[in-house]
């Protein structure tokens, strides 16, 4: 299915232990470009969130901002680690036998120490797990939305590829009748000015004017080129790429198209194919 890079998520949590909410927004990228704003506190699970999107995501530029509000709580449930906090003694005491003029070690600094202090009432691998699954809804819902916005991109796209068709088959049934009339009008040129020329001559200038008049091989290229930018559009993953080649072709022979012109209807429809072609290219730099 077709999908944007342009989209918005927001998921949000309340537990017993706090409030967690992410907001990732995704636009247009050459590549996938993950960008995250975390408290230090979930810093550490920062690769297992780019992991998330490596197996999610093909391309676009995400900014993923994680919001964590605890829940205040009393005193009472703040306990010592005993072990951690023996450890910490005994080094202090070690400390004390090698420097004799060290100052008496303060309370409220020790139970700053890492690990001394705990609140009974939650359990950081669980909040950590709920982080990672609240990531893993948000990033769905992202690549949901994308999807959403694909669908009617695909709706502009082909849209503009009908209008290239009809452009395409116009001119076909046009160019008999485009070709027959340059001849003549050459032929009356010549017969007005009463100028003798050598009729070998004459067949070889309207066999020329035909040739140049000649687009045939560009329309059935336009024909071939819409075909297969409606079919990268049935495709699964990533197509951006490949329709961004394609616009480039269709561009290729809608400007020979335009230069091979006489008259002024050829020229008219190859301004008209130009002005399809980049809508439509506008649109596939935000597809995926």
């Amino acid at each position: 299915m077709t999908a944007s890079m342009t989209a918005f998520s927001r998921q949000e949590a309340v537990y017993d232990w706090g409030t967690i909410s992410w907001e990732v927004r995704s636009v247009n990228q050459r590549y996938l470009e993950p960008n995250f704003r975390l408290p230090e506190n979930f810093r550490e699970l920062e690769f297992a969130f780019r992991d998330v999107l490596r197996k999610k995501i093909n391309r676009g530029k995400l900014e993923c901002q994680l919001r964590f509000q605890a829940v205040d709580k009393a005193a009472t449930n703040l306990t010592i680690n005993a072990s951690n906090a023996q450890a910490l003694a005994n080094a202090i005491d070690t400390l004390g036998t090698w420097f004799k003029d060290l100052n008496p070690a303060n309370p409220l600094d020790i139970l700053k120490w890492p690990g001394i202090l705990s609140d009974e009432g939650s359990d950081f691998e669980l909040m950590k797990k709920a982080v990672v699954e609240l990531f893993n809804q948000s990033v769905d819902e992202l690549i949901q939305v994308r999807l959403r916005e694909g669908a009617q991109l695909k709706d502009i796209i082909e849209q503009r590829l009908d209008a290239i068709d009809a452009i395409v088959v116009e001119v076909q049934a046009k160019l008999p009748t485009i070709i027959a009339a340059q001849k003549q009008n050459l032929l009356d040129k010549l017969d007005a000015a009463k100028v003798d020329l050598d009729p070998m001559r004459v067949e070889a200038e309207i066999v020329l004017l035909a040739q140049k008049a000649d687009v045939a091989e560009e329309l059935d290229r336009l024909a071939t080129h819409t075909k297969e930018v409606r079919r990268q559009l049935q495709q699964n993953g990533p197509i951006g790429r490949r329709l961004d080649f394609l616009m480039q072709e269709l561009n290729r022979e809608a400007n020979t198209l335009s230069s091979k012109s006489i008259v002024v209807e050829t020229t008219q429809s190859a301004v008209e194919l130009k002005v399809l072609i980049e809508q439509m290219r506008e649109q596939i730099q935000n597809i995926e």
